[in-house]
């Protein structure tokens, strides 16, 4: 039997995709549904009675992930999973996440209309705090699964209001008492998601298939001056936003000046900055900022990371400040799976769908997946690449063409069969 052949219903998808979306909507067209919030307790409870309508037993681990499981008909196989999240940014989007979670319970669906089964068990995974919005770092529920992150750490991380993980997790009632470490023993994993770039769309492509992810290095940099009044003399002042300054121009400078052998560029993004004291009219003592590095090449990152320390000593010397620049995370270079890379490109093929092979530049479950288990990431097109943000944008279409390779993929996997 064929994933062509099952009820697969992109009009159904679309629905719940948009009745997912009421769920933390925000006036500009947006989602607000931060983790372990109680509007995540809302979408994980109508997730939770839309998989149960289709016949998936639910399980919760001790992280909140939520793990639907179909049974097949050899129980001693390991389980083909399909996952992403449903928890969002605080300006993100309909489809961030979403749309993998979904267009896995539209597989499940169908399944059951059909009367259908697989040989191996079915997973459909709603992972905790992919994110990263409320509590820092992202990808927490994966990555500790996956032997990364402890348990004890990540349930005892703060938000910047001072709420703990495990304790809100507590609150909004979706601890689970399931081990999360069994999900290293899934057969497979395969993940949908927006591209959240734009090169599928400038290519007229209706999906790509994902190869593997950029290595990436994140960093904290602080400047540490001298305060100063507003109305001094500039000579002899150690001002730490003069010599941040610089330093924070000088990531996008590495980031384009750093090439691969193929003569691609890294990537450069400086996302957080602080400064103290704060005052108009206090040249600062003290900045601190965040800095995104990205490459295709594990080496060439290296050297950006190198460059950046470099120039923050030159900074330091030169107006007589301190430069620290401490690494934070590191994720390398990740291939994902051969053989299921070959089954999304064959599903593509066999449904006369325009595609195309790239790696994708963001962090997702599926990158952590990927360390332990063989896995492989399908992307849907987004209008403008634009992704955390309200006016985030696919078409039905894409959703669906995304949602048919998807489970072409995790089904050859699974060995579908006839009832």
């Amino acid at each position: 039997m064929s994933a062509s052949n099952l009820p697969l219903s992109g009009t159904r998808l679309w629905e719940s995709l948009m009745e997912m979306a009421k769920i933390g909507g925000t006036p500009k067209g947006g989602c607000n549904r931060q983790t372990l919030t109680d509007l995540d307790a809302e979408g994980r409870a109508l997730f939770q009675r839309w998989g149960e309508a289709c016949g998936l037993t639910l399980t919760v681990d001790r992280l909140g992930n939520m793990v639907f499981r179909r049974e097949g008909r050899d129980p001693s196989r390991a389980p083909v999973a399909i996952g992403s999240h449903l928890d969002t940014q605080p300006t993100g989007g309909k489809f961030d996440g979403v749309l993998g979670v979904l267009a896995g319970l539209e597989i499940m669906r169908a399944l059951h209309e059909a009367g259908a089964e697989t040989e191996a068990p079915l997973l459909l995974i709603n992972w905790t705090n992919e994110e990263g919005a409320r509590f820092s770092p992202p990808m927490m529920g994966s990555g500790a699964a996956m032997g990364l992150f402890t348990e004890a750490e990540i349930l005892a991380k703060r938000a910047a209001d001072g709420a703990v993980f495990g304790e809100e997790l507590r609150r909004i009632g979706w601890q689970g008492e399931a081990d999360p470490a069994e999900l290293q023993k899934v057969g497979a994993y395969l993940e949908l998601h927006i591209e959240q770039g734009k090169l599928l769309e400038d290519a007229g492509l209706d999906v790509g298939i994902v190869t593997h992810a950029l290595a990436q290095s994140w960093f904290e940099v602080t400047v540490e001056g001298e305060d100063a009044h507003g109305g001094s003399p500039m000579a002899g002042r150690r001002d730490a936003m003069m010599a941040a300054a610089p330093l924070i121009a000088a990531v996008e400078e590495i980031a384009l000046g750093t090439l691969a052998p193929n003569g691609e560029p890294g990537r450069g993004t400086v996302g957080v900055v602080e400064v103290y004291p704060a005052s108009r009219n206090v040249a600062p003592s003290r900045v601190f900022f965040s800095v995104d590095f990205r490459h295709s090449d594990p080496d060439a990152l290296g050297r950006m990371g190198e460059a950046l320390a470099a120039r923050g000593a030159e900074i330091a010397a030169a107006r007589k400040v301190t430069v620290t620049v401490a690494p934070f995370w590191h994720s390398p270079l990740t291939p994902f799976d051969d053989a299921l890379v070959g089954r999304a490109r064959d599903g593509a093929q066999a449904r006369g769908l325009r595609y195309g092979e790239l790696p994708t530049a963001i962090g997702h479950d599926a990158v952590y997946m990927a360390r332990k288990v063989p896995t492989v990431m399908v992307f849907t097109p987004c209008h403008g690449g634009l992704s955390h943000n309200e006016a985030e944008s696919i078409t039905p279409e894409w959703a669906t063409a995304g949602m048919q390779v998807l489970a072409d993929a995790a089904l050859a996997t699974a060995g579908l069969v006839r009832p």
